[in-house]
C-alpha cells in the first residue's frame, strides 16, 4: 500500500484549478507516473469530488503517513 507522502508527491499540482473527481485524481497520479501501488490505493476512493489533498485522507484512513 502507498503512503500519504507518496500519494501527495504524485498529485502535486492536481488541485491547482479546484476540486477534481475520483477519476481525475487517479488520472493525475498516472500522469505523474505513479507506481501501481499508488494507483491501487487511489482506486479505494469512493466516487465524488475532492476539493484538495486533505479531503482524500478521511477515505484513506488506513494509509500511513510515511513508510
Amino acid at each position: 500500500m502507498a503512503t500519504r507522502t507518496e500519494i501527495a508527491k504524485h498529485l502535486d499540482g492536481a488541485f491547482a484549478s479546484g476540486g477534481i473527481t475520483r477519476g481525475q485524481v487517479i488520472a493525475a497520479a498516472d500522469l505523474h507516473e505513479a507506481p501501481e501501488h499508488v494507483l491501487n490505493t487511489l482506486n479505494l476512493l469512493p466516487e465524488g469530488t475532492y476539493a484538495n489533498l486533505r479531503t482524500l485522507w478521511p477515505h484513506l484512513a488506513e494509509v500511513p503517513r510515511s513508510a
